[in-house]
């Protein structure tokens, strides 16, 4: 039976992504991440002599919300502890659960997406190598600043080396503030909920969590608030090169297409059961060709008979 499409639907695409093939990419770009943020620590002096000056430009241009932040998350444990929990936790758990919603309601999307999030990502990292930024909790306590991680430390389950568990602070580099990825991924989630979210909740959600994300990024004394406007620019910036990005993969793919398999000249050697002497029924056992009948032979005709014996016994025809 020939093949139809019903009217009104679209073919599948010809690559299909698969989650198998998703999971260790997503997995291998965020090991690349963890791994520079380790290996790229920087000078410490430098770190601070960035941090400081990031400091005094805010003042200057009378951005500085981080103190009278922090000194209220530091004064009401309501609002630091959980302030705290969602810098330690939702950072990881948000952007996946997104990732893994698009893939599987938004799929004609999903790509552009991921490949936005993880170009933003490396170009993240480039920041973290060029502009190593001691954060404000990790300056002097001359300037203010309350390290709440540390300080409500009794009430999770990291210590006083970032949002780290207990005894694993020195496997981060606490020196990675600019830009602030917290920031940017809550940025990408929030765009992705309010561009494809359907409901009133999503598009609530959509605004609300990059915004809190700002303010608890800011009141716990993790960024400056010029580390969360660099982690939006970083965003933009992968919007606009993940066009790029997917051409070149795209690129890629066909100059290195995968091995497709051979299908040998001789059919009969795949056992196909049509085969050009007949009709094989099983291995070794075919059937030959039926011969077509030569002029003179109809139906009922026996083979090796003339055709007078096939027309013996019937009527003789009308003179």
């Amino acid at each position: 039976m020939p093949h139809t499409e019903t009217p009104g639907t679209e073919a599948a695409p010809a690559t299909r992504l698969r989650w198998w093939t998703e999971l260790p990419l997503i997995l291998l770009v965020y090991a690349c991440y963890s791994a520079g943020r380790l290996v790229v620590r920087g000078d410490v002096s430098d770190a601070v002599d960035h941090g400081l000056a990031i400091l005094r430009i805010e003042k200057a241009l009378y951005l500085n919300a981080e103190h009278p932040l922090n000194r209220l998350f530091t004064r009401e444990p309501w609002l630091g502890i959980p302030a705290d929990f969602w810098y330690a936790s939702l950072h990881y758990l948000v952007t996946p659960a997104i990732l893994v919603w698009l893939f599987r309601s938004r799929a004609v999307h999903y790509r552009a997406a991921r490949t936005w999030l993880m170009t933003s990502t490396f170009i993240g990292l480039i920041g973290f190598t060029l502009l190593p930024t001691c954060p404000p909790r990790l300056l002097d306590a001359s300037h203010g600043f309350v390290d709440t991680m540390a300080h409500y430390s009794a009430y999770g389950w990291w210590g006083g080396e970032a949002s780290a568990p207990r005894g694993l602070g020195g496997m981060t580099n606490q020196y990675a503030a600019m830009p602030s990825l917290h920031v940017g991924w809550a940025l990408w989630c929030g765009v992705i909920l309010w561009r494809y979210g359907r409901t009133r909740l999503t598009r609530t959600a959509a605004v609300v969590y990059p915004l809190v994300t700002t303010i608890v990024v800011m009141g716990t004394a993790n960024h400056y608030f010029l580390d969360a406007a660099a982690g939006a620019a970083v965003m933009g910036a992968g919007l606009l090169l993940a066009p790029a990005v997917m051409r070149l993969a795209d690129r890629a793919k066909t100059r290195f297409p995968p091995r497709s398999s051979v299908v040998p000249a001789d059919s009969s050697a795949t056992g196909s059961p049509i085969v050009s002497a007949g009709c094989q029924t099983s291995a070794g056992e075919r059937i030959p060709r039926q011969r077509h009948p030569e002029p003179g032979y109809g139906p009922g005709t026996e083979p090796g008979a003339s055709p007078s014996d096939a027309g013996e016994g019937a009527p003789a025809p009308a003179r």
